[in-house]
């Protein structure tokens, strides 16, 4: 069996907006809005609220990264935005369209890769082109495309049992970018990867969005990713989870790791997102 070999390649940031609102910068459009959003699950024994009169804005090409304790509803807000879950009140809105059933209109990377064995990395990349009915000759074109962007190049025609858990995760957000989704979902896309795998495909993740202008909604329980990759961060409350506040990481857009890492902007962000969650907080 041969095992690829995870690469850092280069760097990214993103922008500001009013926390204490939770909207988007002035006069900027709005990719994602969530207005006043609850969910309540009904189960055998008793009814539980998942979210509580949440509301966010998130504007065009923005990074805004989610953390919370587990079971804060954090994967429910993706589901929302996706509409693969509709809420007991209040409305997602996505690219100013209310959100009333499943969209194809996003992308959307979960924590394990879900590749198909018996396809290789290029075929299962143009999965979504078939599932979508998209032009072949386009379809190859734009998977070179990403292949090339993520660093694939060499290992187009290998299968996942012969791809590292970090290259198969590439292999992952090529299918979900591959018919150019205005918003990115992300849930959890690195947590089940080692400590450098998963700070390599941070560096890689960042560069990415920097090149595509994607708008991109990460769940983490990682506070030093959360503040690493995204413009703002959002801090929920434990179950029912609401708001609790948005955090303007306040970095530039392109971002050299270990600078970032030390710098008084990074670890202000991260002691406050910290002191938000206590014990209950999410970890490193």
């Amino acid at each position: 069996m041969t095992t690829v070999n995870d690469t850092a390649l280069n760097k990214a940031a993103p922008d500001q907006s009013d926390a204490r609102s939770h909207r988007t910068g002035s006069g900027t459009a709005s990719a994602v809005r969530l207005d006043g959003v609850s969910v309540r699950f009904r189960t055998k024994r008793k009814d539980v609220t998942a979210l509580s009169d949440v509301s966010l804005d998130v504007a065009r090409g923005e990074f805004v990264a989610i953390v919370g304790p587990s079971g804060c509803g954090k994967s429910t807000l993706l589901k929302l935005v996706a509409g693969l879950l509709a809420p007991s009140a209040g409305a997602a809105v996505l690219g100013g369209e209310p959100v009333r059933g499943p969209r194809r209109d996003i992308g959307y990377v979960f924590q394990r890769a879900a590749l198909l064995d018996w396809r290789s990395a290029r075929r299962n990349i143009l999965l979504q082109a078939e599932m979508r009915g998209l032009p072949a000759a386009a379809a190859r074109a734009r998977a070179d495309e990403l292949i090339r962007m993520t660093g694939l190049d060499g290992f187009e025609d290998a299968y996942p049992h012969e791809l590292s858990g970090g290259m198969q995760q590439r292999v992952a957000l090529c299918r979900a970018l591959l018919h150019e989704p205005p918003v990115l979902l992300m849930d959890e896309p690195f947590g089940a990867l080692d400590a450098l795998t998963r700070e390599h495909l941070n560096v890689e993740l960042n560069r990415i969005w920097r090149e595509t202008g994607t708008t991109v909604l990460l769940v983490t329980h990682s506070i030093p990713e959360a503040v690493y990759l995204a413009d703002r961060v959002v801090v929920m409350s434990p179950r029912p989870g609401t708001v609790t506040e948005v955090i303007d990481v306040g970095l530039p857009r392109e971002r050299a790791y270990a600078a970032t890492l030390a710098s008084a902007e990074f670890r202000g962000a991260t002691g406050r997102i910290r002191e938000l969650l206590g014990a209950a907080g999410a970890h490193d």
